[in-house]
């Protein structure tokens, strides 16, 4: 048994030693990622980081059963980890751009109104505060979603409830799900390969091209196996 696999097991067991030196005999590996990713203008040591949430995001949730190298299996679940902090970090940027041009389009709209006593069009806008139209559009609807983030759930101005206390953290999503009482008892009549599955597809983001390495067999195959588990969750649900 390689050096991974042993590691792996005592982890398995509760070894925290063995977790650690685990994810330090790894730490290779996802230098060797984070470099794919340079050219996109961020920190190395900052990517590092998130490429090493990965690396033991992949440690805790390894199953020997998948009778594959770890690496094989940490690869994609790393690049997983780093795509999505690429992913959402340029959406906060997109989203920081679009506020600050919203507010730059409120001001001049207000202001035009007060004088013209009626709202200025799309070219007036444009020609006012330099903005394309396209950026004019994507700060108009990031306004309004950020606005409606805000307001009382079903109209009620008396209400402390608000639209974004309902949004869940998308971090640790799969095992929030499970604490579902329903989606608990759905996933406990799956058999293990069944739930790994489903780990990997939901929670992993791995492509089925990517699982289909792990289990040495065709995508063909695991659309199929995924189809399936899924109409088998489908007759579970519907006798919880």
């Amino acid at each position: 048994m390689e050096q991974n696999d042993e590691l792996l097991k005592l982890a398995k067991e509760g070894d925290k030693k063995a977790r650690q030196k685990l994810v330090e005999n790894n730490v290779g590996l996802v230098w060797s990622i984070v470099r794919r990713f340079l050219d996109r203008g961020y920190d190395k040591e900052d990517l590092f980081q998130i490429g090493c949430v990965g690396l033991i995001n992949a440690v805790d949730r390894f199953d020997l059963s998948f009778n594959v190298k770890f690496s094989t299996y940490a690869i994609p679940v790393i690049q997983g980890e780093i795509k999505r902090f690429l992913r959402d970090d340029g959406m906060i940027k997109v989203s920081r751009l679009a506020k600050t041009n919203a507010i730059k389009i409120r001001r001049f709209s207000a202001s035009f109104e007060h004088i013209h006593m009626r709202q200025p069009t799309v070219e007036e806008i444009t020609a006012a505060t330099g903005l394309e139209i396209n950026d004019i559009a994507l700060a108009l609807e990031a306004d309004v979603s950020v606005e409606s983030l805000y307001k009382t759930i079903d109209g009620d101005k008396d209400s402390n409830l608000m639209l974004m206390d309902t949004i869940k953290d998308g971090k640790n999503l799969f095992d929030e799900a499970l604490d579902n009482i329903a989606l608990k008892k759905i996933m406990s009549e799956l058999d293990e390969d069944e739930k790994n599955l489903i780990r990997m597809r939901y929670y992993d983001n791995m492509t089925q091209s990517q699982v289909a390495k792990l289990y040495c067999v065709g995508q063909v195959k695991i659309s199929r196996m995924e189809n399936k588990i899924i109409k088998k969750m489908r007759l579970i649900a519907q006798k919880v």
